[in-house]
């Protein structure tokens, strides 16, 4: 699976390539959500994940780009903002699912395996 991470936090970005690429996934990088954008356009990633606080465009407006790009688009907003209003938010935009920072291994792998076999 070809999988585009944006993040601004390059630390996020390495602990998230980590995970996934025991996985055996291709993993495409973006440290913002322009060249978040820029790198979905050309690549077409089979998932996305977002963070929402980044320097320069929010992460919200970056899904919403993406989904315009292609609404059929799987994004999954990664963010240390446990407030519900801001997962629903998300979820409404067209995220595909929210996760918390830091990283729970289980969960991601979790999740990447409900998206192989078609789940939600």
């Amino acid at each position: 699976m070809k999988i585009l991470i944006i993040d601004d936090s390059s630390l996020a970005r390495r602990l998230l390539r980590k995970i996934l690429e025991e996985e055996n996934h291709e993993i495409i990088e973006a440290e913002s959500g322009i060249e978040g954008i820029e790198k979905y356009y050309l690549e077409k990633p089979d998932l996305v994940f977002l963070d929402l606080t980044m320097e320069g465009m929010y992460g919200l407006d970056t899904l919403e780009k993406i989904k315009e790009i292609d609404p059929s688009a799987k994004v999954v907003i990664a963010s240390a903002d446990i407030q519900k209003k801001t997962k629903e938010l998300a979820l409404e935009k067209g995220a595909y699912y929210f996760i918390n920072k830091p990283y729970d291994e289980k969960e991601i792998l979790s999740l990447l395996k409900n998206i192989i076999g078609g789940e939600k």
